[in-house]
């Protein structure tokens, strides 16, 4: 029952989910933040983080040229994914800064093919002071602006 609910989390990260998070997260979705001690809670606050994650985390581009001429990027990815039942592990990395970020998502539906529970986890330790600075400006700006 997951499945369908990651092929619509990854169409919203390629900018290609109509409708962008509403029609994903349930209205009572929860967030557990590697950056924030208390869980948060609704779709609101839910779809703030998650958005101002794709911004915070896409990476720094391509590096390098593998030998077939293709660019190798340190941009976000996932790397392994585990789907059972109504969740999903997708382990992911990326470059932020020079810093390398590696983490999982943890992705829970309901019936109704609604997010329920999402919980960001990262390593390293530099990754996840990188990640919150990061991310506390970049909430900030979106607050600022909305």
């Amino acid at each position: 029952m997951i499945e369908p609910v990651i092929e619509k989390w990854h169409a919203y990260l390629r900018g290609e989910l109509p409708g962008g998070l509403d029609g994903l997260l349930d209205d009572e979705v929860v967030l557990y933040s590697p950056i924030v001690f208390t869980p948060q809670k609704g779709k609101a606050v839910t779809a703030l983080y998650l958005e101002a994650a794709t911004k915070t985390l896409p990476g720094d581009g391509p590096v390098s040229v593998d030998q077939d001429g293709e660019a190798v990027s340190r941009g976000f990815r996932y790397t392994k994914s585990v789907l059972a039942g109504d969740t999903a592990v997708l382990e992911f990395e990326t470059s932020v800064e020079g810093t390398y970020v590696n983490g999982v998502d943890i992705i829970r539906c309901n019936q109704q093919g609604r997010i329920v529970e999402f919980r960001v986890m990262i390593r390293p330790l530099q990754a996840v002071n990188l990640v919150h600075r990061r991310m506390a400006a970049m909430l900030e700006r979106m607050k600022s602006a909305g």
